[in-house]
């Protein structure tokens, strides 16, 4: 008689299992995400064996080194990665399909084999020839650029080990399977065990490695949630179709800040560094208008000033709409709600859309000021001031709250040619330092509809 294997069924989005099919995950809620495969064997009894290595040691005997890091070529990738690559750290680049993670991670690869002799980059999705088309088009031919393009883990692992490379690509690790596995490509048990055993080698080898990763429909990464937790660093790569600008995201980073931005512009030679992202997404008329406002924010340790534009318009039929593209729509109720409450600005009748211009994005709650600023210039079909910057936090009593990195805002403000700026009154000694920029503190947001 022949004994059936044991099954599973596993989420694709957060790789919880469960001994039988369900419609909907109970850990995060996917519909129609869970798919049967294979269960692991289970252990042989007794445990693992301890190595001698593995005794404890004395936090005090410990040797610390500075950590040396690898330039990848790219400034602002190097940011995000916090200063560089680390040897043999993983990191993981999401995004969404052709967005250009394959052209990012193809210069890239160029890049790093003419500081580290030789790259090895994987591709289980295209033919070598394909590559090469793309390496021309995007001027990334270098000598040290080897192409591998393959769906075996093991091939990909052995030939790792006999070119002792010193970087290593894989595109995508949702493509590659091991054949010690019998669940199918990118299957949650697939993805996992890839990554582990890619994992393994670049911490026994010191090879860095870069994975790309998919992304699902509601834009989280796909795969288990347990390959987030693997890898050292999870970058996420992000653009609207029909803007040309790229923005790359530390979600995760082991050895640097995760709060840092990498501002690309996709062009037909691949994609360019942003020297002044400001300008970029800054349109000609920027707070010239009612219901535009420059606002003066902070992504990481870069300024960057963007337009947020509000209109507000009667609503005909039904209940208020209150819409937000590129700013968080709870956070949007709320300011609403202050105005009508501190302002008396009636907005309970009104439809109120809100956008942050250019594709660009702001979460950060130095945005409220100039949120609650252009809701209120198009309700009351006034314009600040030209040349006007704002930033502030707003409470739920009305009251204007300082924010960090006030010098940083302001003086990209003053080096683009903004001539004043709606700050709070407690950053109001951190604007002493711009004699030439007219500044108004601000304490609350009856303040600020008081001087707009």
């Amino acid at each position: 008689m022949v004994r059936k294997a044991a099954t599973v069924f596993s989420c694709t989005a957060c790789g919880a299992q469960s001994p039988q099919w369900l419609g909907r995950c109970p850990e995060c809620g996917a519909w129609s995400a869970l798919v049967e495969e294979r269960a692991a064997e289970a252990p042989p009894r007794g445990g693992a064996v301890v190595r001698a290595s593995s005794a404890p040691v004395l936090l005090s005997d410990v040797t610390a080194a500075a950590v040396p890091r690898i330039p990848t070529g790219i400034a602002d990738m190097d940011r995000v990665l916090g200063g560089g690559l680390v040897p043999g750290s993983v990191v993981l680049v999401g995004g969404e399909p052709g967005i250009g993670k394959s052209t990012l991670l193809l210069q890239i690869s160029a890049r790093l084999s003419e500081r580290l002799g030789s790259v090895l980059y994987v591709s289980a999705e295209e033919s070598a020839q394909q590559i090469k088309m793309r390496a021309d088009r995007l001027r990334a031919s270098a000598p040290g650029l080897f192409l591998l393009p393959e769906t075996s883990l093991e091939t990909i692992l052995e030939a790792a080990r006999v070119g002792a490379f010193g970087a290593i690509v894989v595109d995508s690790i949702q493509t590659i399977a091991s054949a010690e596995s019998p669940a199918a490509a990118g299957s949650v048990t697939q993805v996992r065990a890839c990554a582990s055993r890619l994992l393994a080698l670049a911490k026994t080898t010191g090879v860095p490695v870069f994975l790309i990763g998919h992304v699902t429909k509601d834009g989280t990464l796909a795969g288990p949630k347990t390959l987030e937790h693997l890898v050292d660093a999870v970058l996420s790569f992000e653009g609207e179709r029909f803007h040309a600008h790229r923005v790359v995201r530390a979600l995760k980073n082991r050895f640097g800040p995760v709060h840092e931005l990498g501002i690309f512009e996709m062009t037909g030679a691949g994609l360019v560094e942003v020297a002044n992202p400001s300008a970029l997404y800054l349109g000609s008329g920027a707070g010239a208008r009612p219901g535009s406002v420059v606002l003066g924010g902070v992504e990481g340790t870069r300024p960057l000033l963007l337009e947020v534009q509000a209109l507000t318009v009667e609503a005909k039929y039904g209940s208020p709409r209150r819409t937000a593209i590129g700013f968080d729509g709870t956070r949007l109720a709320l300011l609403l709600a202050v105005l009508e409450r501190h302002g008396d600005v009636k907005l309970s009748s009104y439809d109120v859309f809100l956008n942050v211009a250019g594709g660009a994005e702001s979460a950060e709650p130095a945005a409220d000021l100039a949120v609650a600023a252009a809701v209120a210039g198009s309700f009351r079909s006034r314009a600040l001031p030209p040349g006007t910057v704002v930033f502030g936090e707003v409470g739920l009593l009305g009251e204007v709250r300082a924010v960090s990195d006030a010098v940083l805002r302001l003086k990209e403000a003053v080096s683009l040619g903004f001539r004043s700026a709606l700050i709070p009154a407690g950053n109001a000694g951190e604007a002493a330092a711009f004699p030439d920029l007219v500044t108004v503190p601000l304490r609350s947001v009856e303040e600020l509809l008081a001087k707009t």
